[in-house]
């Protein structure tokens, strides 16, 4: 390992500042990596909000950095088991949209450039989502032949019409900002130059609440939408279908396609 690959191997891949009103700004930094959710950047991100939360922060702001073209690229492809089951409830991904639903704070995403595949999960997870002309939102596991998980897809629907889910997982195409606004991904669209001023705005008057009112408005909405519970056929059917999936040669090809930087062939096998 040379020098500048080990300076970047003891570099954070986070960046935290804590403002005195009680606002904690979480900034991904891994520009290299196109900010993708690796399992050490998503610990990093967990003791962050851990550390917010211990702080007594009203609001937490998840973002990247000012001149990032890529929010966060998802799940890090690397890290991807095959011929299971990657996206288990202990996966890294699974844990930091889970950390964000359990915040006792609302968790606002300020987004600036694109964000991927499982991110846009992350990013949906959050209380609500500030984005600028550059943002786009793309779910991409069609990309790579893995079979998103049930949460996930339960989380999508609760957001989105069923049509425009199906629509961002059968194509794996981006939805640009002002889709986004329109749909509902976004709650306001605000100019790059203007972004950063107008979430903080939000996050102001959120602090100037009753925090224990919020945390308890927040959980109880947490808890009602998971009030549909799925039946005990359905779930083994499920399990069934995503296992078939992931191991298949096509899942293997879609992640290896990727690594290779080419486009997968599948074959439905």
């Amino acid at each position: 390992m040379d020098a500048k690959q080990l300076a970047t191997a003891d570099k954070p891949l986070v960046k935290t500042k804590f403002l005195d009103e009680g606002i904690g700004i979480l900034t991904m930094d891994h520009d290299e990596r196109r900010n993708a959710l690796s399992r050490r950047m998503v610990a990093e991100m967990l003791a962050a909000m851990d550390d917010f939360q211990k702080r007594g922060a009203r609001v937490v702001i998840l973002r990247a950095n000012d001149d990032a073209k890529v929010w966060s690229a998802g799940h890090d492809i690397r890290e991807l088991p095959i011929g299971s089951d990657p996206l288990h409830f202990s996966d890294p991904l699974e844990r930091v949209i889970q950390a964000v639903k359990l915040c006792v704070c609302p968790v606002i995403a300020m987004v600036h450039g694109s964000v991927w595949g499982g991110a846009t999960d992350v990013a949906l997870s959050c209380d609500m989502i500030i984005g600028d002309e550059t943002c786009s939102f793309a779910i991409t596991s069609a990309n790579i032949g893995l079979a998103y998980n049930t949460s996930g897809l339960l989380q999508f629907m609760r957001r989105l019409p069923l049509n425009l889910v199906k629509e961002m997982f059968f194509t794996a195409a981006p939805f640009p900002a002002q889709k986004a606004l329109s749909v509902g991904i976004l709650n306001h669209l605000r100019p790059a130059d203007q972004l950063e001023a107008y979430t903080l705005e939000l996050a102001h008057l959120i602090v100037k609440k009753a925090p224990m009112a919020i945390a308890a408005i927040k959980e109880q909405l947490r808890l009602l939408t998971k009030a549909h519970p799925l039946s005990p056929e359905s779930f083994e059917r499920i399990q069934d279908l995503r296992q078939k999936v992931h191991q298949s040669a096509d899942y293997r090809e879609g992640v290896t396609a990727f690594l290779e930087k080419r486009k997968p062939v599948f074959k439905g096998e």
